[in-house]
């Protein structure tokens, strides 16, 4: 997949940035249906939201997710969008004695000094790490 340049009326622009995330206390929760269904969340957010998921990959106790987003989105802006917490809660029972399902600290960085296509084959090789 190459570059994702956005068309605005006034701006074109190519923002990627590459999260890392953690459940509370690294708990391993994201495994099975838990998994597959937060996928399917972030995969709406994205479209909700006018983000491109260029990849993501999800660890039992982490996520490495590398969006392409418009300049109107800070990183934290994306962040505090974490609903995922209060719908996986509600759709398994075994998450529901968790207040949050996820910590208040992510790592964020751009593209900027590392290509796209670099920070991509990074993301999809932790697949293969875990």
């Amino acid at each position: 997949m190459g570059q994702e340049y956005r068309h605005t009326k006034t701006t074109v622009s190519l923002i990627n940035y590459h999260f890392v995330f953690c459940p509370r206390y690294r708990r391993k929760v994201l495994i099975g249906q838990v998994k597959t269904r937060f996928k399917e969340l972030v995969s709406e957010i994205c479209q909700e939201n006018d983000w491109i998921s260029i990849a993501m990959e999800t660890m039992p106790d982490h996520v490495h997710l590398f969006l392409n987003c418009l300049p109107t989105d800070s990183p934290s802006d994306i962040m505090a969008t974490r609903i995922t917490s209060r719908c996986l809660r509600q759709e398994f029972e075994h998450l529901r004695h968790l207040p949050s399902l996820w910590t208040h600290s992510f790592f964020v960085s751009t593209a900027g000094n590392v290509s796209s296509d670099t920070i991509r084959r990074y993301v999809e090789a932790q697949k293969k790490r875990g």
